[in-house]
């Protein structure tokens, strides 16, 4: 009888835990219909990088998709969705039509209120600057940029204290010269500061660099100056580890040592995704990984960068495939934290896939869609989801593409055709909100603030606006919360500089744009 029951929950797309529910929002594949046609691809240099920009290039609220190519042009897709809708896209010039490319990441450079586009690619990277109605130009001389020449796969910034332009860090991963043996060749990674001219000074190294694969600017200790981790690919460093770098405004960029609390860690680190899981106000960080994906959380306080592993306890090792029978280890790329069911609790998606024929991994690996539940211990339903795709993910990105307050998936895959989800809910009702922050000066989308939403029931969300992490993949544009059954929800903000604002009580199911000192205005899609 128990069995029968279970068998109907699933097939309702609810799973019973004990006396709770938790319910399994629906993706559909549009992929052939989307009008999205890219392709990574490209020989051994090409092996990891495939990412994707998310952003509004054209004003309408709706995301527009900058998809990497590798060996092919990378392409802007332009967002013709409609609420509520089917996914549509309409491939359009840009300027940003480039081959080589390996990820992107957009930002408001020079806070004129028009996103910018970083692009790292084999050989130099290209800074982009907006222009407007999805038009961009080359602004490395412009904002002298050094792009360098290097096989570029990681990719953070930040504004520090006085700056009205972004500090840059840029990860390079081996001498793609060195191709008889590359181990041990891992090339520098830089630090670029802005000068009051408006122009970048040359790059600093960030010595040892270890094969970056991902960066994040993030406040781990809520001490008001973002730190800058760094995931490194044990397969071609020797002595590395896993790094966290001091970045105080001004000083030359020092690691944390273990003697200050951080642990060595030695892992194929690909990605990074940041949210606080645990309600200490302080985030968790989930790092991809081939075979076992590590969460790690504060181990005591915030006064040392110590931490320990929670993914076994929490269920999100995700380290060999969960469909099938085969038994070799997984290989994790993009992470991302997004509340997929609107149940107020951060869902984890991890993009997976082989990293060309290596025998001794999976060879059909799944995405990983893993459902947070009322204990704070994830599920596995990405086969249930319906985004269980067996091809060799590498970037991704979760985003309302039809502003139905549903977070919809892209993934872009190695030798083979990008992927797009619309995800059309669940079949239990559950509210959303979603923001989008403003500050007057160079900073202009209040990047490295922390936003709070606090539920009817006092269940407060909290989460850092960070540019960086993924696997070559960024985001810029509305900022999601799930509200499960709330009508309405409460809203604050700590600012870059460390000041709140007041609490805002706000509608569900409704978009807000939230200038800084003001009160939040109501936004309504025009399609």
């Amino acid at each position: 009888m128990r069995t029968l029951v279970l068998l109907a929950t699933l097939a309702a797309g609810v799973v019973a835990l004990g006396q709770s529910e938790i319910a399994i929002p629906k993706f559909v594949d549009e992929s052939t219909t989307s009008g999205i046609s890219s392709r990574f691809d490209g020989d051994w240099e090409f092996m990891v990088g495939g990412g994707t920009a998310v952003f509004d290039c054209d004003s309408d609220g709706y995301p527009e998709i900058y998809a990497a190519g590798g060996t092919n042009q990378a392409v802007l897709y332009r967002n013709l969705s409609r609420r509520g809708g089917a996914l549509r896209f309409s491939r359009t010039p840009s300027g940003m039509e480039l081959t080589n490319v390996i990820g992107a990441y957009p930002l408001d450079v020079d806070g004129d209120d028009i996103t910018d586009v970083m692009v790292l690619r084999l050989g130099e990277n290209i800074l982009f600057r907006g222009l407007g109605g999805c038009k961009f130009e080359n602004a490395n001389q412009r904002w002298n940029f050094n792009g360098g020449d290097a096989w570029h796969t990681a990719f953070a910034a930040t504004w520090e204290r006085g700056q009205t332009m972004p500090t840059l860090a840029v990860g390079a991963y081996v001498n793609p010269k060195e191709t008889e043996y590359p181990w041990g060749s891992c090339t520098d990674n830089w630090l670029l500061r802005p000068n009051s001219s408006g122009q970048y000074n040359l790059p600093s190294v960030l010595n040892p660099s270890y094969c970056a694969l991902s960066m994040l600017f993030s406040d781990w200790n809520r001490s008001g100056e973002p730190a800058l981790r760094v995931s490194n690919d044990r397969e071609y460093y020797k002595g590395g580890q896993e790094q966290l770098w001091r970045v105080s405004s001004g000083q030359t960029p020092k690691l944390y040592t273990e003697d200050e609390g951080w642990r060595r860690l030695q892992i194929w680190g690909m990605g990074i995704a940041g949210y606080d899981l645990t309600g200490d106000g302080y985030p968790e960080y989930f790092i991809t990984n081939m075979a076992d994906q590590k969460l790690q959380a504060l181990a005591k306080d915030a006064t040392r960068p110590q931490y320990a592993d929670i993914a076994f306890r929490r269920g999100v090792t995700a380290h060999r495939p969960y469909v099938g029978d085969n038994t070799y280890p997984s290989t994790g790329w993009h992470a991302q934290f997004e509340d997929v069911n609107n149940d107020t609790k951060a869902d984890i998606f991890v993009a997976k896939g082989n990293v060309a024929k290596m025998p001794d991994f999976a060879m059909i690996d799944p995405n990983n869609l893993l459902l947070q539940q009322p204990d704070g211990t994830f599920l596995e339903v990405g086969d249930k989801a319906g985004v269980a795709s067996g091809k060799r993910g590498r970037g991704a990105m979760l985003a309302d593409f039809n502003l139905d307050g549903w977070q919809d998936l892209v993934v872009i895959n190695r030798w083979d055709a990008a992927e797009l989800w619309r995800n059309t809910g669940t079949n239990q009702a559950a509210n959303w909100l979603q923001i989008q922050l403003k500050q007057q000066g160079g900073n202009r989308d209040a990047i490295g603030s922390w936003l709070e939403v606090k539920t009817e029931n006092g269940f407060v969300q909290r989460r850092e606006l960070t540019i960086g992490g993924g696997h070559v993949s960024g985001h810029l544009g509305w900022i999601h919360f799930g509200l499960g059954s709330s009508k309405t929800a409460q809203l604050r903000v700590q600012y870059p500089d460390g000041i709140w604002s007041e609490w805002q009580t706000l509608t569900s199911n409704q978009f807000y744009n939230l200038e800084r000192d003001q009160a939040a205005k109501l936004w309504k899609p025009k399609r």
